[in-house]
Parts: C-alpha cells; structure tokens; sequence
C-alpha cells in the first residue's frame, strides 16, 4: 500500500475531542442525486428550474451550491463530535489520496481502524458509489468487524443491496425520518459500542 493507514494517522489528523481514540467512521455520498445524471444535454436545456414545484426543483442542484449530501454528513460529524465526543470522521479528513489508494481500499482500511462505522443512506443521495464501496468492506470485514458497523437509511429509501448485505452478513440496519432521529441513532450506536468495549465484549483496538 502506497500510504500505510493506522489508528494513529487518523488520530493525529483530527482535531481533539473528549473521547479522541473512539473512531467513528461515516460514510455517505457527497453528492446529491442530480437529475443531471439521467437527463441529456438536450433535455436539460430544455426545462426551465425555476418554473418546477419546488420539490421537483431540489432535484436540479446549483453547481457552486455546498452539496447537501455532504452538508448533512458535515452536521452529523459535527453533533458527535460534540455530543458525546466521539472522533467521528469522514473520508475526506484523513488526507489519504486515492491515487496513492484507492476509494475502495480506503475505506476497509478506515473501517479496520475505527471502533464504529456507519453508512449513512439519505433519500437524495446519490448512492450508487457508497454502495460499491460498502460491498467492499462488508466482504472484507464482516466477520471480524461485523459488530461495529451499521447501516442507517432514511425511510424512503429503498436498495437490494442493504436488503441483500442483511440477510448475507447479518448486517444491522436503522431507519430514520429526520436529521434529529439519524444522529440520535448514531449516538446510541455509539454508546452501545464504547459499552460493549468496557465490559469486554469487543476487544479494545488500542
């Protein structure tokens, strides 16, 4: 591996808080679906965004906005850093190039070092990628990190992946309807895991 990734690489490239060696991986997509994406150059330049209802015109994504995909896994991030202080990370924060590694690889390896990690699954996400690389680590990892991950998914959204990687892996899944329901899981995740460690029942990865 062109750069070698450990718990500490990680650490050290996070700012501090309360608890700085629980690593909470979260995976998302970081970009909105875009009807851009199915849509042809033609028919794109044929549709007026400003004239589409508004739930309709959210799907047509202003280039120089702050993805809300990502936005929502920056907020997320954020509440857990702070409560209950967990050092929750994104891909993008290691520092990690994927010339020197690629995506897929990445991410086992983030996951391998983390004590928690969680797919998150928004409705306007676009997940096509997140769930290639999920694929990657469940087969990689299941069985010895089976324990620490999660998939939470909001209610709409609907993936024979997630249902075909629960009855394969015997992976654990959420469902939630608002921001306030995800991070409340994800905190209670969280806790179950650092439980889990202090009584022995998951070995300590430090």
């Amino acid at each position: 591996m062109a750069a070698e990734i450990t718990r500490e690489s990680i650490v050290e490239r996070l700012g501090d808080v309360t608890y700085d060696r629980f690593l909470f991986y979260l995976m998302g997509p970081y970009k909105s679906f875009d009807l851009s994406y199915v849509l042809s150059e033609e028919e794109r330049d044929g549709i007026d965004v400003e004239d589409l209802p508004g739930p309709l015109r959210r799907l047509f994504r202003n280039r120089d906005d702050i993805d809300a995909a990502q936005a929502l896994l920056r907020r997320v991030q954020g509440d857990l850093r702070t409560d209950p202080g967990v050092n929750a990370f994104l891909a993008l924060d290691a520092g990690v190039d994927t010339d020197d590694v690629d995506a897929a690889t990445q991410s086992i390896e983030f996951t391998r070092c983390s004590n928690a990690t969680a797919f998150v699954l928004p409705f306007l996400g676009h997940n096509f990628g997140v769930g290639e690389e999920a694929g990657s680590v469940l087969e990689a990892l299941s069985e010895t990190h089976g324990d620490r991950l999660v998939f939470v998914r909001e209610e709409d959204v609907t993936s024979a992946m997630i249902r075909s990687a629960a009855v394969r892996w015997d992976l654990r899944v959420e469902t939630y309807e608002t921001e306030a329901e995800l991070v409340t899981k994800l905190r209670r995740f969280a806790g179950r895991i650092m439980q889990r460690e202090r009584r022995g029942d998951l070995a300590r990865l430090d």
